[in-house]
C-alpha cells in the first residue's frame, strides 16, 4: 500500500477500455487478466490480446498510484532557475506523501505515519495534517491552497508546482518596442519590396515607407519616428534578410521553399535525372578572334552523381541541344588520343567485363557509365518544355518531370554540380571570368585561348576524372565513414539494379531533331523562304501524307544548326528522304538558322526584299567566305555559326536505303552514266572521326 507505480505498469483495481467496455482489472495470472466488467460480468483474457485492441485504453491506476501524467518535462525544469525548481520539488515531496501515504524517499519497508496512512485516513485528513504540519514549521498553507497544489500535480506532475510566473512563456520579442504599428507594418512591407529591386541604402528605404504611409493613411497622419529609431526598427525587422547588402543573395534567400526541404532520392541508376543549362564562367575564342562565354547544359544521375552528358554550345541553347543531350548520354563515352589510360573503362572499378558483353562499343570506352534514365527532372525553359525534347524523350520511353517554378531546389543536385564544375574545372581554365563582376579579373577576354572544341575536350576528360573522384552525397552503410567516386556507386548498383544500354542509330538522331509540317509542292518544300527539292520527292509531289490532323502535309525534320537540307519522312516505309537546300551551290559552306535571320535583316536594313531567297543566298556567301573578314557586326554571328558546325555529332547518318520508286531508280543510273564529280554537301551526322569540311 502507498507504492508508487511506475508508468506503463497495471495492477489489480486499474479500469481500462476494452471492446467498447470499460472494466476494472480483477485479477492478474501471468499473461492472463481477469476483468470485471460494468455490468458485472467476468472474464479471463490475454493481455496480448486486451493491449492489441483497437479502443484499448488505461483509464485510471488504483488509489495508490501516481497518475498517468506525473512525468515531468525534464528539460524545462533543468532550465528553471535554481530557486523556483527546489520550491516545486519541496512541494513535491509533501504533495506524494498526501496521495499514498510515504514521501518519494522513503526507503523499502517503510510504513507511512499514523495521520498518513490511506487506510486509516481519508484524502481530505491527510491534507489538513499536512498543511498543520508546514504552518508549525514556518512554512503556512491553506487546505485551498492544498487542494489546488494536488491537483495541479494529478495533471502536470512536477512541472504543475512550478510557480507560475517561472514557468510563463517568454513573449515574443519584436524589438519594436512602442513603436506605431502602422509604421512597423508599413516598414514591413516596404522591407519586403527589396527583394526584386537594386540594392539602396537606409533613405531610399525610409522614402518608400512614407509613401506607403501617405498612401493607407493619408498626408501628414502617421509621422515617421526620427531616422536612430527607424534604422533601429530595421535592424529588428530585417534581421536576417540583408536589405542592403548583395541582391543576389536576397532573391537566393526569397527562393528557398517555405516548406520542410525533402533531398531528391533514388535507388537505381536512371531513376532520377536532372538536367540544366547555365551559362559558364570562360570566355572561349570562336571564329575570326571573336570571344564569348558558351552555354553548358548537364544531365546528372541522382542514385550516382554521375555526369551523363555535358555539352558545350556558344550560346542560346536549343531544344536540338537538349535532344542531342539524350544520345550522348545512350552511348559509351570513347576514349580521345592523348587521354591517359588510367581514364578507360577497362582499368576502372566499372564491371567493364560484365557490360562488354552486353555492349560491345566498350571496348575502347573512357571510365563513365551509360545510364539510360527513367525520369528526368527538367525547369520551365523554353529549350526542356520543347516539343522537340519531349517528343525525343517520348521516343525514347523517358517520363518528364517538371520542377515548381522559381523552385531551384527540386534540382538542387544538378545546380550543385554546375558550381563544382566552376571551382573544379572553370577556375584552372584560361579565360576564366569568375561567378560575377564582383570576382572577375581585369581582362578575362585577353587570357581566352581555348576554341569552342578544345574546351569541350577538356570538359570531357574532366568528367572522367570526376567519376574517380570521391563524392561527399555518395555513401553504402556496408562501407561506414567512407565515401563512394560515382563509379564506384555505379559498380554497386549495378550489381542490384541491373546494366541494359539501348543502342542508337542515325534515323534515332533524326526523329530527336525538331520536326515542321510542310506541303510537297512542284517546286519542292519551303521552310521560312528557304526551297528544298531533290528528285526523290517526285511521288510525293502534291499528294497527301494521311496525317489528316496535319492537313495532309508532310513530316519534315531540320538541325537548326544546319538548315542545308532537311529530312522527310516517307508514310508508306516511315523511311527518311533527305533533301538539299537548292541554293546550296551558291554558298558552298553549312549556316545555321540564326545565321540564315541575320542575312534576312541586313537586306532589311539596306531597303531591299528579305524575301528574296537568291538575294539571301549572296549575302550567305559573302558572311561564310573564308577568304575575307565579314563585317565587324556579324562577326558575331559568323563565329557563333563556325562553332555551333565544329561540335561532333553522336551518331552517324545510317546509309540510303533502296528506293522502290522506278522512276528515282533510272534518274540515279542516267547520273551515274555521266561522269560528274559531286559537291561535298556538309553531313551533320558524320562520323567523329571524319573532317567537318
Amino acid at each position: 500500500m502507498g507504492e508508487v507505480v511506475p508508468r506503463g505498469v497495471v495492477r489489480v483495481g486499474d479500469r481500462v477500455r476494452f471492446d467498447g467496455q470499460v472494466h476494472q482489472i480483477v485479477g492478474l495470472e501471468g499473461m492472463v487478466l481477469r476483468l470485471l466488467s460494468e455490468a458485472g460480468g467476468v472474464a479471463a483474457v490475454a493481455a496480448g490480446h486486451v493491449m492489441a485492441a483497437a479502443d484499448f485504453e488505461l483509464l485510471d491506476h488504483g488509489a495508490d498510484v501516481i497518475p498517468s501524467s506525473a512525468l515531468p518535462p525534464f528539460a524545462l525544469i533543468d532550465a528553471l532557475p535554481d530557486a523556483a525548481a527546489e520550491q516545486a520539488r519541496f512541494w513535491e515531496r509533501h504533495i506524494v506523501e498526501v496521495i499514498t501515504g510515504l514521501p518519494p524517499d522513503a526507503g523499502e519497508g517503510a510504513v507511512p505515519r499514523p495521520e498518513y496512512d490511506p487506510a486509516w485516513r481519508a484524502l481530505m485528513e491527510r491534507q489538513a495534517a499536512k498543511v498543520a504540519e508546514l504552518t508549525a514549521a514556518g512554512h503556512p498553507a491553506s487546505e485551498r491552497t492544498m487542494t489546488r497544489m494536488r491537483q495541479r500535480y494529478e495533471a502536470e506532475g512536477l512541472w504543475g508546482l512550478v510557480d507560475g510566473r517561472a514557468r510563463k512563456p517568454p513573449g515574443t520579442v519584436t524589438g519594436t518596442g512602442r513603436a506605431d504599428e502602422r509604421v512597423v507594418q508599413a516598414l514591413s512591407d516596404a522591407l519586403a519590396g527589396q527583394t526584386q529591386i537594386s540594392t539602396g541604402d537606409g533613405k531610399r528605404l525610409m522614402h518608400q515607407t512614407e509613401q506607403i504611409l501617405v498612401a493607407r493613411h493619408g498626408e501628414g497622419t502617421v509621422p515617421l519616428p526620427p531616422r536612430s529609431t527607424f534604422y533601429r526598427l530595421v535592424k529588428a525587422l530585417a534581421r536576417g534578410t540583408d536589405p542592403f547588402g548583395p541582391a543576389t543573395s536576397r532573391r537566393q534567400r526569397a527562393l528557398r521553399p517555405g516548406t520542410p526541404f525533402t533531398p531528391s532520392m533514388a535507388s537505381r541508376p536512371g531513376e532520377i535525372v536532372q538536367i540544366d543549362s547555365t551559362r559558364l564562367d570562360v570566355m572561349v575564342v570562336l571564329d575570326d578572334g571573336v570571344v564569348a562565354r558558351p552555354e553548358l547544359t548537364i544531365a546528372v544521375d541522382v542514385a550516382t552523381r554521375t555526369i551523363c552528358a555535358a555539352l558545350l554550345r556558344p550560346a542560346g541553347t536549343k531544344a536540338v541541344d537538349a535532344a542531342v543531350m539524350l544520345a550522348r548520354m545512350l552511348v559509351p563515352e570513347p576514349m580521345r588520343p592523348g587521354w591517359s589510360q588510367a581514364l578507360a573503362m577497362a582499368g576502372s572499378v566499372l564491371p567493364h567485363e560484365r557490360m562488354l558483353a552486353v555492349d560491345a562499343r566498350l571496348e575502347q570506352a573512357a571510365a563513365k557509365p551509360v545510364i539510360v534514365p527513367d525520369t528526368i527532372v527538367i525547369d520551365h525553359g523554353k529549350v526542356f518544355v520543347s516539343a522537340t525534347f519531349s517528343s525525343a524523350c517520348s521516343l525514347l520511353g523517358i517520363s518528364l518531370q517538371p520542377a515548381r517554378p522559381r523552385t531551384p531546389t527540386d534540382k538542387a543536385i544538378v545546380e550543385r554540380t554546375f558550381s563544382s564544375i566552376n571551382s573544379l574545372f572553370c577556375q584552372y581554365v584560361a579565360g576564366y571570368t569568375g561567378s560575377d563582376v564582383t570576382r572577375r579579373g581585369a581582362d578575362p577576354a585577353a587570357e581566352a585561348v581555348w576554341t569552342l572544341p578544345q574546351l569541350q575536350d577538356l570538359l570531357d576528360e574532366w568528367v572522367i576524372t570526376w567519376q574517380h573522384r570521391a563524392h561527399e552525397g555518395l555513401r553504402n552503410p556496408y562501407l561506414p565513414g567512407r565515401t563512394l567516386s560515382p563509379n564506384e556507386a555505379y559498380a554497386i548498383a549495378v550489381a542490384r539494379a541491373g546494366y541494359l544500354p539501348v543502342a542508337l542509330s542515325g534515323s534515332d538522331y533524326i526523329e530527336l531533331l525538331p520536326a515542321t509540317w510542310r506541303t510537297i509542292n512542284d517546286y519542292g518544300i519551303q521552310i521560312d523562304y528557304r526551297t528544298y527539292d531533290d528528285p526523290k520527292l517526285n511521288p510525293l509531289r502534291r499528294q497527301p501524307s494521311g496525317m489528316k490532323s496535319k492537313q495532309d502535309q508532310w513530316e519534315c525534320h531540320y538541325d537548326p544548326y544546319d538548315v542545308t537540307r532537311i529530312w522527310v519522312r516517307r508514310s508508306d516505309d516511315r523511311r527518311w528522304i533527305e533533301v538539299p537546300w537548292t541554293h546550296l551551290p551558291m554558298v558552298r559552306a553549312p549556316f545555321a538558322d540564326f545565321t540564315w535571320r541575320h542575312a534576312r535583316q541586313i537586306l532589311a536594313e539596306q531597303g531591299l526584299d528579305g524575301t528574296n531567297e537568291t538575294a539571301i543566298a549572296r549575302v550567305l556567301a559573302r558572311l561564310l567566305n573564308t577568304v575575307g573578314n565579314p563585317p565587324a557586326e556579324s562577326a558575331q554571328v559568323v563565329a557563333r555559326t563556325r562553332a555551333a558546325l565544329q561540335t561532333p555529332k553522336p551518331l552517324a547518318l545510317p546509309p540510303p536505303e533502296p528506293t522502290d520508286d522506278p522512276e528515282a531508280d533510272r534518274a540515279e543510273d542516267d547520273e551515274s552514266n555521266q561522269d560528274i564529280v559531286p559537291f561535298g554537301v556538309f553531313n551533320p551526322l558524320e562520323e567523329q572521326e571524319k573532317s567537318l569540311w
